[in-house]
């Protein structure tokens, strides 16, 4: 029983290689896209290294609650409606992602500021930026301030 159960096994192991490797195209669209809470700190942190290395200075680096985005609620197919409830806000609707805003305010110059923008557009993940608004300042000749709103998307297993 046992040699079959083996037999059974290494016949299975060769079928769900090929699942993995058919689902991680589209495991690894999705993953570039959605953050994890873990991520969200990295991202601050990404923030602010990219903005040391480019000599700007960070004057407001805040997150904000967690917004969720809905749907139209589906009717569950596989019978788990447990699930499909707790991810559902409070007019029925189904949570599809949280959007996670991260308001910021940075100061420097124009120059080293492009360069940060370029560093955090590297990122693998994806990153909105919803509003920025770039003054000069007056009293520091060759300074500007961005102040703006980036935002990221998170799963609503996170983010509940």
């Amino acid at each position: 029983e046992n040699k079959e159960k083996i037999i059974e096994f290494n016949n299975n192991i060769g079928t769900l290689e090929k699942a993995v490797k058919k689902l991680k195209p589209e495991y690894e669209k999705n993953s570039k896209l959605f953050h994890s809470k873990k991520e969200v700190e990295d991202l601050y942190q990404n923030i602010s290294k990219y903005a040391l290395l480019n000599g700007l200075s960070i004057i407001n680096l805040k997150k904000s609650e967690p917004k969720p985005v809905s749907g139209q609620a589906q009717p569950s197919t596989d019978g788990n409606s447990e699930q499909n409830s707790s991810s559902q806000n409070n007019e029925g609707q189904q949570v599809l992602y949280f959007k996670i805003p991260v308001e910021y305010e940075i100061r420097g110059n124009f120059l080293s500021y492009l360069k940060f923008r370029r560093a955090l557009s590297k990122s693998s993940k994806v990153i909105n930026y919803d509003k920025e608004q770039i003054t000069t300042l007056t009293e520091i000749q060759g300074q500007i301030l961005s102040k703006g709103t980036i935002s990221i998307v998170g799963l609503p297993n996170e983010y509940k």
